[in-house]
């Protein structure tokens, strides 16, 4: 025999079911198969000025190629033969597009006779992608950081690269922080930073999340820490 509330009970959980299960459910996040690239070049001194109107000339093209979202090239601020390409492609067949077309072919034949390193061409997911459509303007301060630990402290990295970019995004002169995960070697990292001035630039570096960033991650690193300063083209 079902007592009263027994028999209340289960049309009640019926209608529960019914009523939760017409709920939308969310869908799952986006992912981001964007291909963000970090290029380094280093040709003879010199031949910087060349090199710079050469890469002018290979980012007003990549520019209007499809699929290309950003393309930045910026000059080491000392040595000044030292050049980095920022760019990021809707997905990696825009990036191959890219690579394969007429003038990324001209541009790395005519760059070749002053290159005293080949090109090192760093492909990389967005591990904390781009926030704003923050542009790239004369006088703000470029920093791009190759940050390299052992596989096994990969995520150990990653929580203190995150926290990084949470505290450094809120500072005053914080213009863009982004952190890229380095494709064919996930345990390597390239932080890339614009700053309004170089007075915003040395509070970032002086500050208590940057220098406990610092302290934690120097006894993990399987390389020194590479900060190199640029100024945009």
């Amino acid at each position: 025999m079902f007592s009263k509330r027994t028999l209340f009970a289960a049309p009640l959980a019926l209608l529960l079911l019914g009523a939760a299960m017409a709920q939308p459910t969310s869908a799952p996040p986006a992912q981001d198969s964007s291909v963000y690239v970090v290029s380094y070049i280093e040709v003879a001194p010199q031949a910087h000025d060349a090199a710079a109107g050469l890469l002018r000339q290979l980012a007003n093209a990549g520019r209007k190629d499809e699929g290309n979202a950003r393309f930045e090239i910026l000059q080491r601020t000392a040595p000044s033969n030292q050049f980095a390409i920022v760019a990021i492609w809707k997905d990696q067949n825009a990036y191959d597009r890219y690579a394969g077309a007429p003038h990324s072919k001209e541009f790395r034949q005519k760059i070749s006779p002053h290159l005293i390193s080949a090109i090192d061409d760093r492909l990389h997911s967005g591990l904390i992608a781009p926030a704003s459509t923050s542009q790239n303007v004369p006088g703000t301060v470029q920093v791009i950081t190759h940050v390299d630990v052992p596989p096994p402290k990969k995520d150990e990295c990653i929580v203190l690269l995150r926290a990084l970019s949470d505290a450094s995004r809120k500072e005053n002169g914080a213009t863009r922080f982004e952190i890229f995960q380095q494709a064919s070697r996930p345990n390597h990292f390239s932080v890339v930073e614009i700053w309004k001035s170089q007075d915003a630039y040395e509070a970032h570096i002086t500050a208590t999340h940057t220098r406990q960033f610092r302290e934690q991650l120097t006894p993990m690193s399987g390389a020194l820490y590479d900060e190199r300063l640029y100024r945009a083209m």
